[in-house]
């Protein structure tokens, strides 16, 4: 009898320690978290292939219920299989089917209150939130604080660029995610500003794999996080906005009406970086918010302010661009700052009018206003206030306007991502599309809001216009993007300069380093289903003929990507496929000429001849056939700060 006791006492106690830790695996059973309590400390950890890519890491949060991150006790799991299809446009992909394991972890803390901790793994990506049930009387909750960490083993290297200070920059409008990136740089290094890194944020685990680490499904109901600087140890921490951001106006701390789920925090992780580039996690656990009664084209724009500056902004300009415009056979123009003073709103009507007997519809740019900066750029004051925006929204919609480009937002508090989704809600009541610059990183957006078309949050165009040092570094920043920023949302860059200076005489002004190639390469690399592009009206007449014919084809949606060759801030090879047609682009940061063998028996047949556009001896666009005897063995030979692209078609 005592035997059967001890024997019954220790399977109870093997029990109670099995329920302290649970695994959950992809789909393919190579990627693994592991999830348990130590000490009573929510943890988990990331393996990848038998790899270690994140050990012990914190889970949790402090609300103003309680604390959820220490003294929790294990109540139980759920794991279940998920199946997501469906149709995505503006995106690397147009269809996604989503295969994962999901984990619910329920715990509670020493106050009985309980919540359940989340995770969906699918083969090359990991994606967790909170989810807080509502219990007894209490209706809410504010989150003080995230104990959620990443931490890093030892040998891991960064690609990271730095959370700005708030309130400075141009008229205070930072942080607007437009800092450096610093490649390669070890766990060890502060950040710029001392405030750690915004997303996405790459990390190679030595020779071991991959891990880029972003978060989505971030709207109206909570902040923008970023992740913190380092502990010696390797560990990086969710970390809110700036007290400081808004102008100091509005709380760092989230508040939720309960019950009530985070956003998702995403890892994506492989051993090699085609996981990183072609991940579509950001939309596969998203959903859209709303439906639209509206049809939205993508396409092509033309844009004078980029190279032209504020005094092209003037109703003989914007007529010469549309006219550009309709030259191209560009969807677009963008009409950008200070419209309503220079052009005004009754000549502004004429102008769209004008723009329609072309063929050519408009965008039209507004500051995002408010008491969070000093711009002075207009029109301001619209779309900070709820019902000065809906009549200015009547008036776009009567007159034909399909978009606006709305910029310099305040920070990442929670009542600025109220202020992006109100503009995005009330812009499709009017048949609106939005573009955002001057603003924080999209976190799954273009699933979420099915009139959202884009967002600045790199260092883009205008930058290169502005000091030549951008240009000197041009080549390093694009092979940084599709790895990093552009690989979890839409990139509205507003690059392809065929100018060699960028100002309107081409003539004086900032010199461009990279080549002719290089620039058409960039419009296939970098992806935003509105394309603002660079090109000027002297182009048709002094850039390559070639250039020009390739612009006036090239998409700006597609159905498929694929990862080819690269690394971080070196040089980058991908293709995408729109319909039927495939483009692969490759650039070169290197000082050298970098040569390849690519494989793409999968894209192209043998025998096939596609046209490729390449860089010459004198660094002169090339365009001619190439005939593929061996299509899994191509020879590719990429100039320095050059580009490379093969169409199929």
């Amino acid at each position: 009898m005592k035997r059967t006791t001890l024997f019954s006492l220790l399977l109870t106690a093997l029990s109670s320690l099995n329920a302290q830790q649970v695994v959950v695996n992809s789909p393919d059973q190579q990627l693994k978290v592991t999830v348990h309590l130590q000490q009573g400390h929510p943890l988990y950890s990331v393996t990848y292939k038998e790899k270690v890519l994140l050990e012990n890491s914190p889970l949790g949060f402090v609300a103003n219920t309680g604390d959820f991150s220490r003294d929790l006790s294990w109540v139980g799991q759920v794991e279940s299989p998920v199946e997501r299809s469906f149709v995505q446009d503006r995106i690397k992909q147009s269809y996604i089917s989503y295969q994962a394991n999901r984990l619910a972890v329920t715990l509670e803390n020493s106050q009985k209150i309980p919540f359940d901790i989340v995770f969906e793994v699918s083969d090359n990506d990991v994606a967790f939130r909170y989810e807080i049930p509502k219990k007894g009387e209490t209706g809410s909750i504010v989150i003080r604080e995230e104990a959620t960490g990443f931490d890093f083993p030892a040998q891991t290297t960064t690609f990271l660029t730095p959370q700005s200070d708030a309130m400075i920059g141009w008229k205070r409008s930072k942080p607007s995610y437009e800092e450096w990136y610093k490649a390669d740089a070890p766990m060890s290094e502060r950040s710029q500003y001392g405030h750690g890194f915004t997303f996405p944020c790459l990390f190679r685990i030595g020779d071991d794999g991959w891990a880029l680490v972003s978060e989505t499904g971030v709207d109206s109901h909570y902040c923008a996080s970023h992740l913190s600087d380092a502990t010696p140890e390797g560990r990086y921490t969710i970390a809110f906005p700036l007290p400081e951001e808004n102008n100091g106006n509005g709380t760092v701390a989230p508040g939720m009406a309960l019950p009530a789920q985070t956003p998702w925090r995403t890892i994506t992780v492989g051993d090699n970086l085609k996981p990183i580039v072609e991940t579509t996690i950001p939309w596969s656990v998203t959903e859209p918010l709303y439906t639209t009664e509206h049809e939205y084209r993508y396409g092509r724009s033309t844009w004078s302010w980029i190279v032209w500056q504020d005094n092209s902004c003037n109703y003989e300009d914007q007529v010469t661009y549309i006219d550009f415009a309709q030259q191209l056979g560009f969807e677009y123009i963008l009409i950008d700052a200070d419209w309503d003073r220079n052009i005004g709103y009754e000549r502004m009507e004429q102008l769209v009018k004008y723009a329609h007997s072309k063929g050519v519809d408009v965008f039209l740019w507004y500051s995002s206003s408010g008491y969070w900066n000093d711009i002075v750029q207009s029109p301001i004051h619209h779309m900070d206030n709820t019902i000065v925006r809906k009549r200015e929204m009547k008036w776009l919609h009567k007159i034909g306007v399909k978009g606006i480009k709305v910029d310099f937002f305040g920070g990442d508090k929670q009542e600025t991502m109220r202020l992006y989704e109100s503009i995005l809600s009330d812009a499709d009541d009017h048949g609106l599309m939005v573009i955002f610059h001057g603003c924080t990183l999209p976190r799954g957006w273009e699933r979420m809001y099915p009139n959202y078309v884009g967002s600045e949050a790199v260092l883009a165009s205008e930058n290169l216009v502005f000091e030549q040092k951008f240009d000197d570094a041009e080549a390093f920043n694009a092979c940084l993007h599709p790895f990093i920023r552009n690989a979890v949302g839409c990139m509205e860059f507003g690059g392809t300069f065929l100018n060699k200076r960028l100002h309107k005489t081409n003539a004086k002004g900032t010199i461009r380093r990279t080549t002719d190639a290089f620039q058409l390469a960039t419009s296939i690399l970098f992806q935003n289903p509105i394309q603002n592009f660079a090109l000027t009206p002297n182009n048709l007449t002094d850039a390559p003929k070639a250039a020009i014919d390739f612009m006036k084809q090239v998409p700006t949606t597609w159905d498929e990507i694929r990862f080819l060759d690269g690394y971080p801030g070196r040089y980058i090879v991908l293709a995408r496929r729109h319909a039927d047609t495939w483009y692969v682009a490759g650039i070169n940061a290197g000082k050298e000429a970098l040569s390849l063998s690519l494989d793409l028996s999968d894209l192209f047949a043998e025998s096939s001849v596609p046209v490729v556009y390449t860089d010459g001896k004198y660094r002169e666009l090339l365009c001619q056939p190439l005939t593929m005897k061996d299509t899994k063995n191509v020879k590719v030979t990429i100039a320095p700060e050059g580009g490379w692209v093969l169409k199929n078609k």
